[in-house]
C-alpha cells in the first residue's frame, strides 16, 4: 500500500451552489457537493475508486502537479 497525495481545484457553481472538485493529474477524478467538507469526502472516494483501476506503469506515470496561474485577460 501506499500513500498518494494530489491537489484538488475546486470552484463554486454559480447555478446550482455545488462545490466542484477537479483532481488535475489525475484522469476522472472530478466530483461535486454541498458543502467544502462533503466534498473532501467525495474527492478522497473518486481518487481511490481512480487509483484501484489503473495498473503498475500507470501509477507510476502519474504527472507531477505543478500548480496553477491566474491570469488576468481584458477583453
Amino acid at each position: 500500500m501506499r500513500d498518494y497525495q494530489f491537489v484538488a481545484q475546486v470552484q463554486k457553481d454559480v447555478d446550482t451552489g455545488l462545490y466542484i472538485g477537479v483532481i488535475p493529474n489525475l484522469p476522472g477524478a472530478h466530483t461535486q457537493a454541498k458543502t467544502l467538507d462533503e466534498l473532501n469526502v467525495n474527492l478522497r472516494e473518486v481518487i481511490t475508486l481512480c487509483l484501484e483501476e489503473m495498473t503498475e506503469d500507470e501509477l507510476t506515470s502519474i504527472p507531477e502537479w505543478v500548480g496553477s496561474q491566474n491570469i488576468l485577460v481584458h477583453v
